[in-house]
């Protein structure tokens, strides 16, 4: 999956599959996470959150299931 850059200080990057409804985030320590069944609003809200960090700690995290697919270096 591609991932664009995001400025925030624990998330690398982000991005997001339409077709399976993925969304992947890379963290500051290289984590990787998948998150499932992710509407597409969320992705868009997420891109243009003032702040992508808490916008996934209070819209992502809460509400959809998730996947490690990369442990922290």
């Amino acid at each position: 999956m591609e991932r664009v850059p995001l400025e925030s200080s624990w998330i690398r990057s982000a991005g997001y599959d339409p077709r399976t409804r993925e969304l992947e985030l890379e963290t500051v320590s290289g984590a990787v996470y998948r998150y499932l069944a992710v509407p597409a609003r969320e992705w868009a809200a997420l891109l243009a959150a003032p702040s992508h960090g808490r916008y996934v700690n209070l819209r992502i995290k809460p509400r959809y299931g998730y996947r490690l697919v990369t442990a922290a270096r």
